[in-house]
């Protein structure tokens, strides 16, 4: 019996890519130099798409797929598939969920925290000599006892409060409402007043069309320059332009980002920067997580073309 054909939009580690191609047959998009020809020549076997969350499965891609059942993106975020077309199909959607949940929020953590104490400086500080040179690294700010914001409190901002009330941090958040398993901490319904009462203010939201920019200019400015900006969700909830305005102007104090528009190649203004911790888009990369994660993938395309329950479906 021949094996199912699948559409690999991008690399997973060695362990993922052995087991996918033990068990399907594997069109490697990525590597395609004239990718519409690559599909014009394999598009009418293929039943399946693994994806990533950043690179997902656009209209033009899905339509060249007749028999295409089912997409497995490998990541929490699915805003990069087109969830239209897929719906107009009939056409399955997973993603990754929980796996990844607190390799993010302990990232989220780390970022604030080398931000705020000058990690990333004060190790240059000493390998240029300047300790010895000149002295004390200048002082930064502390953590513990400061407010935090939150916008966003699904499975990653709850887990980002419940590390940041180990630092005796006063926890606020923004949702489409109240939350019941938040009852120790306060709901704010506006981003802008969100951001007006945080020291720190974490992005943790899914992205969608509706939270597009949802961090824009009136949030930032309310942020204000002693506060800083942790997004660890999606670069289109930011409105990058804005963002940068303001890092630069000082009109906020800074920011820790792991995500960008157009990464890896990010905008360069962000590199002049001495305001901005700059991550490549690690959050969730562990080699526990990112195993959890190709198993779940795998997981959901094997129970889809055996007919069982998907384990976890988007769409």
């Amino acid at each position: 019996m021949s094996k199912v054909e699948l559409l690999q939009v991008g690399p997973y580690p060695t362990w993922d890519e052995e087991r996918l191609n033990a068990s399907f047959t594997m069109h490697r998009y990525f590597e395609a130099e004239d990718k519409p020809v690559f599909l014009a020549e394999h598009g009418a076997n293929i039943r399946g798409i693994a994806t990533r969350g950043e690179l997902g499965a656009n209209r033009a891609m899905i339509e060249m797929l007749p028999k295409l059942e089912i997409i497995s993106v490998y990541g929490v975020g699915f805003d990069a598939v087109d969830l239209a077309a897929a719906r107009e199909r009939g056409i399955r959607v997973t993603n990754t969920p929980d796996v990844l949940t607190k390799d993010v929020a302990d990232l989220g953590l780390a970022m604030m925290l080398a931000q705020a104490r000058g990690v990333v400086g004060g190790e240059s500080w000493v390998k240029r000599g300047d300790w010895a040179r000149k002295g004390l690294y200048p002082l930064k700010t502390r953590v513990h006892g400061k407010r935090a914001g939150i916008l966003g409190l699904g499975r990653i901002g709850y887990e980002v409060a419940k590390r940041l009330a180990g630092f005796d941090m006063e926890i606020a958040y923004s949702d489409t409402g109240r939350k019941d398993y938040a009852k120790d901490w306060l709901h704010v319904a506006d981003p802008v007043e969100l951001a007006a009462r945080s020291d720190f203010l974490f992005v943790t939201l899914a992205a969608s069309a509706e939270t597009r920019h949802i961090v824009g200019r009136k949030v930032i400015e309310a942020l204000g320059p002693d506060g800083m900006l942790i997004n660890i969700s999606r670069a289109s909830n930011i409105d990058e332009d804005a963002l940068l305005d303001a890092l630069e102007t000082r009109i906020l104090g800074s920011a820790a980002l792991d995500v960008f528009e157009g990464e890896p190649n990010l905008n360069p203004r962000f590199l002049a920067l001495d305001n901005v911790l700059l991550q490549p888009h690690m959050a969730s990369g562990t080699v526990e997580t990112r195993k959890a994660m190709g198993q779940l993938v795998f997981d959901n395309l094997s129970a889809h073309f055996e007919g069982r329950p998907l384990p976890t479906p988007v769409l």
